[in-house]
């Protein structure tokens, strides 16, 4: 496992206590994993994400990774409706491993509330929490 100062956590994201990060990018609000995250659970073998136009609220559940350790929930990390969703997951979820920002992407969702956004974690504030949990 990767020590924390060897983590990458882009500044330009937002993330949540529940390791999920935010790409702001026009109208819309692309989500996935942080490094910390996918480098905890390992090798992914599996990911199940919600439907295009499935609603939800900042912190339901919008659905699951599998590793070969364990099956994690993945939380909203704001409000909105999903307007797209990373297909290549179904064939290759270890992008998420490999690529967790970029290809490893889960969902795309038009935000209904884009002020929560701005509850999120800063980078640096992410790294404060990832080192509280040591």
């Amino acid at each position: 496992m990767k020590e924390i100062d060897e983590l990458n956590l882009p500044e330009d994201l937002r993330y949540t206590e529940d390791h999920e990060w935010v790409r702001i990018e026009k109208d819309m609000v692309r989500i996935g994993i942080s490094d910390y995250a996918q480098d905890q659970l390992g090798d992914i073998v599996f990911v199940e994400l919600p439907a295009i136009g499935a609603a939800f609220k900042k912190g339901d559940e919008f659905g699951t990774v599998e590793s070969v350790k364990a099956v994690s929930e993945l939380f909203m990390p704001v409000s909105g409706e999903v307007i797209g969703v990373n297909n290549a997951l179904e064939d290759s979820p270890e992008l998420v491993n490999t690529q967790p920002y970029g290809e490893g992407w889960m969902i795309e969702v038009k935000s209904s509330r884009p002020d929560e956004i701005e509850s999120l974690m800063t980078n640096a504030d992410y790294l404060n929490h990832l080192r509280s949990l040591e």
